[in-house]
């Protein structure tokens, strides 16, 4: 059954392939992963490389950790079945004006080869405890507003329209229950 992970290593050669699935499909989810790809794409098949992604990724929620300018603290969470790596998750701890007019709290994406069987449904509904226990009481779920498959994700999760911004569609959840 799938489930949410820390970042792991164990991962690697499914993450790898993943990734392999993302290029191949152009823009359109890898907005997400944009920035890591650009910097580990070509070196994270080496073990060592890919430790220390994972070792930053998890280091992401520290307010102390150093971080591109302007980007906050972050939680990613990994969506695997066993060693299979089916997506990704990122809670932003807090929101500067860029994620607040675009990004959003939260961001996900579903490798290609895993869409279509509620994955992302799953993926966003538990994340909304795990955002609560970072004391967010409403998070901001932003999507193209061509991206139909996601505004469906967003508000089986209670998502509540807000307005359209920049070619966005955002979106507030409530995380109490």
């Amino acid at each position: 059954m799938p489930r949410f992970i820390a970042p792991d290593v164990r991962v690697h050669a499914s993450f790898l392939d993943a990734m392999k699935e993302f290029v191949e499909e152009g823009a359109g989810e890898r907005s997400l992963l944009l920035h890591e790809m650009e910097e580990f794409a070509a070196t994270w098949h080496r073990p060592e490389v890919f430790a220390t992604y994972v070792d930053r990724l998890n280091a992401e929620p520290l307010e102390e950790t150093p971080r591109i300018e302007g980007w906050v603290p972050s939680t990613t969470l990994w969506y695997v079945e066993g060693d299979i790596f089916l997506g990704r998750l990122a809670i932003r701890h807090r929101l500067n004006p860029f994620l607040y007019e675009l990004g959003g709290h939260i961001g996900y994406a579903v490798r290609p080869t895993a869409r279509g069987r509620g994955h992302a449904t799953a993926m966003l509904a538990e994340a909304l405890p795990v955002a609560r226990g970072l004391g967010i009481g409403s998070v901001l779920v932003t999507c193209d507003t061509t991206n139909v498959p996601s505004r469906k994700v967003i508000e089986a999760a209670g998502g509540v329209l807000e307005d359209e911004r920049g070619g966005k569609l955002r979106f507030w959840i409530r995380t109490a229950v």
